[in-house]
């Protein structure tokens, strides 16, 4: 399997660049277990070093003997990626507890679709954790409020899994983007969260999402996630949830993929529908995959 696709950049910095030692975000954005966030908006240079590895350089042909230079390597993370991609001013959608680390010359705007006080209400279970302060309210699959070509960057990590049109959202990210800006994206992978007893989501449903609308598919994604993620087995009991969890609008995550179904989504948006963008990092990260999307002349 393809783990790392990266163009142009250099992704090894030196020993005295300062890293986070990230945690990752759950599966979900609601995550009620993590630890509460230390502070929103902090920045890349003020974290800890990150894990530090070193590679002998050896020199067969010194007379003197083989000579050894140290050369250390940081290990890839999303912050280092955020060091090397962002700058400028840009957006980060559903940042929840788990805002990205950037560096001191990338501001940060947070967009989400409530406010502080009524994603609270909405989801009790984030009553235990740190907010991010919201700056933007607005639908982070539609971002009707943004401008076009106004960001130089876009970060949503672990929430196009939670759209219900995943094309049509990663249209409107584009969007918003200057020519050149980046798209900043980290997906879970099924395979290592409660999504892992899913079928992953075919691109031939995501592409009839984006030409039908997602209304189609609606009611099964909430049948799904209450039968094979809340393990409601009872057909009453599955019917009352799914119908309460649709009701409410509660943010599930509506598709599923592994590393090789996304990249083919990926390729298949730009190949088929002929989008704006290069692939320019496409990284395993964990449990789940980060990517990188420059947007492109048309």
């Amino acid at each position: 399997m393809l783990n790392f696709i990266k163009r142009a950049k250099n992704l090894v910095p030196s020993s005295s660049t300062s890293l986070a030692s990230p945690e990752q975000n759950s599966a979900s954005p609601i995550n009620p277990s993590a630890s509460a966030l230390a502070e929103p908006g902090l920045k890349l240079d003020s974290v800890n070093p990150g894990q530090v590895a070193t590679l002998a350089n050896i020199d067969p042909m010194d007379s003197q003997g083989p000579e050894v230079e140290q050369k250390s390597f940081t290990k890839i993370n999303r912050e280092l990626i955020a060091n090397n991609y962002l700058t400028g001013t840009g957006i980060e959608i559903g940042a929840l507890n788990h805002p990205l680390y950037v560096p001191s010359n990338a501001q940060v705007k947070y967009v989400d679709r409530m406010s502080v006080p009524d994603l609270r209400t909405h989801y009790p279970e984030l009553n235990a954790v740190n907010l991010v302060e919201v700056d933007i309210i607005d639908n982070g699959e539609s971002l009707t409020t943004i401008a076009e070509a106004s960001q130089d960057f876009v970060i949503a990590n672990h929430f196009i899994e939670h759209c219900q049109n995943t094309i049509a959202s990663l249209c409107s990210m584009l969007r918003v983007l200057k020519i050149g800006g980046v798209l900043y994206l980290a997906i879970p992978d099924k395979r290592y969260t409660f999504d892992c007893d899913r079928a992953v989501t075919p691109v031939e449903h995501i592409l009839r999402d984006y030409e039908e609308g997602p209304e189609w598919s609606r009611r099964h994604h909430f049948e799904e996630w209450t039968r094979i993620v809340n393990k409601i087995q009872d057909d009453h009991e599955a019917e009352v949830q799914t119908s309460h969890l649709m009701a409410i609008d509660y943010s599930i995550h509506y598709h599923v993929w592994t590393q090789t179904e996304f990249l083919d989504l990926l390729l298949t948006m730009k190949k088929t529908l002929n989008l704006a963008f290069e692939l320019e990092l496409f990284c395993k990260n964990g449990d789940e995959m980060i990517v990188i999307l420059r947007k492109s002349e048309a």
